[in-house]
């Protein structure tokens, strides 16, 4: 059974720095592409970054390139998300996700809220 556990989020200001986390279980996380999406009120879910599995590549959302890092540590069965320089229209509610055998799996969210 697949379970994927976020944490890190929380208030920070505009220009700080937030580091999510995401505990995956259940599921053999090293063979998998994980990614990070951000829901904000009104709006769909969108992909924040994407991380490949073995000798991992990334993808990132426009807005996130330069400012973001995805990365994970397949020992540890862990997905991370470094968020630098962040900014008002970061805020959200930032979800853990893998695509298995046509599903896609969801944690239960983490918010994110950058504000003065």
């Amino acid at each position: 059974q697949v379970h994927l556990v976020e944490s890190g989020g929380g208030l920070v200001q505009p220009g700080g720095s937030l580091r999510l986390s995401c505990a995956a279980s259940g599921f053999g996380f090293r063979h998998y592409v994980m990614s990070w999406y951000r829901q904000t009120p009104g709006k769909e879910r969108e992909l924040v970054a994407e991380i490949g599995s073995g000798n991992p590549w990334k993808n990132y959302a426009a807005d996130a390139k330069g400012r973001f890092t995805i990365s994970r540590d397949n020992d540890k069965n862990s997905l991370y998300l470094q968020m630098n320089n962040l900014k008002p229209d970061d805020t959200g509610v930032y979800f853990c996700s893998v695509f298995r055998e046509t599903l896609r799996y969801w944690g239960q969210g983490t918010q994110v809220i950058v504000s003065s």
